[in-house]
């Protein structure tokens, strides 16, 4: 959930507006327009505006007065700020994690990454393992009270996830997800420095883990340029 400020109805619209956009359900470049956006949502226009403010705030969007409105192109600027942010506090978390952590927690955790291991290879199951490495995330932040800071982060983080969900959806042609095995990987051995208490240990684990979306970029750059702005020179 991020940093919305409108109400409960403009909440609704924003909440799904950008879970499309960062699951490229509206890729870059798609016009979203007001009248029919209102319409499809069952709202009017105040709430709709307030919703593609906020989206606009994070870069999401851009909006042209009185002329219209486009999902953004990806900014790879963009994505080393928020990698930048999401690594110094997420870091922190783990850190403080390997110093204490409830049972439960680290049993919640562990029941995460085990339903990623058991529909790994179901290509029926993409999307839910996708749902459950966000959820993944979140609950480091839930285990170590920080829920807060975690959404200061997702406000900022929109242009990674949308290159986190290019990553994600490789697959091979049975529409198996080809990185699953790298990011369940990456979960446990987090949650193996965690127990051990080896906060350096969990912490390098977590930092590996996230930069292969980033090493990734220019790679995904290249299949996807539409999607992308073009790097200054």
């Amino acid at each position: 959930m991020g940093l919305f400020e409108g109400g409960p109805t403009g909440r609704g619209v924003y909440d799904t507006l950008r879970d499309q956009i960062v699951k490229l359900d509206l890729p870059p470049g798609t016009p979203l327009l007001r009248a029919e956006l209102a319409e499809l949502h069952g709202v009017s226009l105040t709430p709709l505006r307030d919703a593609l403010q906020q989206l606009a705030k994070e870069g999401l969007v851009k909006i042209y007065p009185q002329s219209r409105t486009l999902v953004t192109p990806i900014d790879m600027s963009a994505i080393r700020e928020a990698q930048f942010m999401r690594i110094a506090l997420e870091t922190e978390v783990v850190r403080r994690l390997a110093e204490e952590i409830a049972a439960e927690a680290l049993t919640r955790l562990r029941s995460i990454v085990a339903l990623q291991s058991s529909i790994m290879d179901q290509p029926g199951d993409v999307l839910t393992f996708q749902e459950l490495d966000e959820v993944f995330h979140q609950t480091l932040f839930v285990a170590a009270g920080h829920v807060q800071s975690q959404r200061i982060m997702r406000s900022h983080a929109g242009h990674l996830e949308r290159l986190r969900r290019l990553n994600l959806e490789d697959s091979d042609d049975a529409g198996r997800l080809l990185n699953n095995r790298e990011v369940i990987q990456g979960h446990s051995q987090i949650l193996d420095g965690i127990e051990a208490r080896d906060a350096a240990r969990a912490m390098d684990a977590l930092r590996q883990h996230l930069q292969r979306t980033v090493d990734r970029m220019s790679e995904k750059q290249a299949a996807f340029p539409e999607y992308f702005t073009p790097e200054k020179p």
